[in-house]
């Protein structure tokens, strides 16, 4: 299973915060520009608190195991890679959505004057800071499921290792 790499979660966010920008622009001037939901900032913190309490559980299982505490429940593999495929998606979805609300916050910001931009930019803010919690969060499950002889080598799938 290949690791998340920061630059293409950035690269999600930069894309997806410019194309939002744009269509923000867009939209606002053929139209009325769609609210941000307050629910955004919620459902991706609640996210983050599951992707967090999920690594902090599975830490703890595995340094339990490994100090070989009696009654220690194990890990077992299958529950980790799962955990880990949720956080990567997880992941790669909240820089898209937190790009998505931080073009179109940037946009936002030159209405401060509205109330009712000013509050909308306010839930851009917070939905591009929890995007941010699910991308840490994520980051950090994949660390605790790390295996300890996981190594970045140059060996093909064909080689043996010695």
């Amino acid at each position: 299973m290949k690791q998340l790499r920061l630059k293409v979660l950035a690269g999600l966010f930069l894309v997806a915060g410019i194309l939002s920008w744009g269509a923000a622009r867009l939209w606002d001037s053929v139209g009325t520009l769609p609210s941000v939901p307050i629910a955004a900032p919620i459902v991706l913190a609640v996210i983050a608190a599951v992707l967090t309490a999920t690594a902090l559980s599975i830490r703890t299982r595995l340094k339990a195991q490994r100090e070989r505490r009696p009654g220690a429940k194990g890990v077992e593999p299958l529950m980790a890679a799962r955990a880990v495929v949720f956080g990567q998606a997880s992941a790669l979805v909240a820089a898209l959505v937190a790009g998505m609300y931080g073009g179109t916050g940037v946009y936002l910001l030159a209405f401060l004057d509205v109330p009712a931009r000013r509050d909308q930019a306010l839930y851009a803010a917070l939905a591009v800071a929890a995007g941010i919690a699910v991308i840490a969060a994520a980051l950090f499950l994949e660390r605790v499921c790390k295996l300890p002889d996981d190594s970045d080598n140059d060996e093909g799938p064909g080689k043996a290792r010695a």
